[in-house]
């Protein structure tokens, strides 16, 4: 079973109908007991980097997400604030992130005026390294971003895949059970099914 974490932020609902489009089954839940007996997680969200840290620490999520990833090693998938809250801090509010990645996530500051803030829409990625969520994918497939924060990964072996928006930036990292999307699958038509439908038989 997947878990979606449910932590108020974002719309769960959206990647669950997609799961259930391609046969997966899935549930939506903060409850640390259904999270800790999955067979692997989704971090969705949309927002505020400082207040997503502050929704998993208010429902007691941070400590069990700790022991099932880091321990348990059940596969965990973020996608956009949730990829970015698996990094170590971010430039958006003063608190740390889970750390589970040796990144940190930043403020798009582009030299191209004429490029709007946030990176919304449609735009290509390029895969770094071959891995059970890209199989079967074409090369230079297209997602769907919203975002005006970025994640630098310290470790070029984690780069699952990089797109370019006035500067080349990770849009997707990967470390053992540890996934993280910065654009929206769930949006994504064929490609985004593909990715998805491929993290949910990990």
């Amino acid at each position: 079973m997947t878990t979606i974490i449910n932590y108020n932020l974002g719309n769960p609902k959206s990647i669950k109908n997609m799961l259930a489009y391609l046969g997966f089954d899935s549930i939506i839940s903060s409850d640390p007991l259904v999270i800790s007996s999955s067979d692997r997680l989704i971090l969705p969200g949309v927002g505020h980097f400082q207040h997503g840290m502050e929704q998993l620490e208010k429902l007691g999520l941070v400590d069990i997400l700790n022991k099932v990833v880091l321990e348990k090693k059940t596969p965990i998938l973020g996608i956009c604030l949730g990829m970015q809250l698996l990094t170590k801090h971010s430039e958006e509010g003063n608190l740390d992130g889970l750390g589970y990645i040796d990144a940190r996530t930043k403020k798009f500051q582009l030299r191209d005026k004429t490029l709007k803030i946030p990176h919304m829409g449609w735009n290509t990625v390029s895969f770094c390294k071959n891995s059970e969520i890209t199989k079967g994918i074409s090369e230079h497939p297209r997602y769907y971003f919203v975002h005006s924060y970025f994640v630098e990964c310290t470790r070029e072996e984690d780069i699952l895949c990089m797109t370019d928006y006035g500067q080349t930036f990770v849009s997707g990292f990967q470390q053992s059970n540890i996934f993280g999307l910065q654009f929206h699958p769930e949006k994504s038509h064929k490609y985004g099914m593909e990715l998805l439908a491929n993290f949910c038989k990990i």
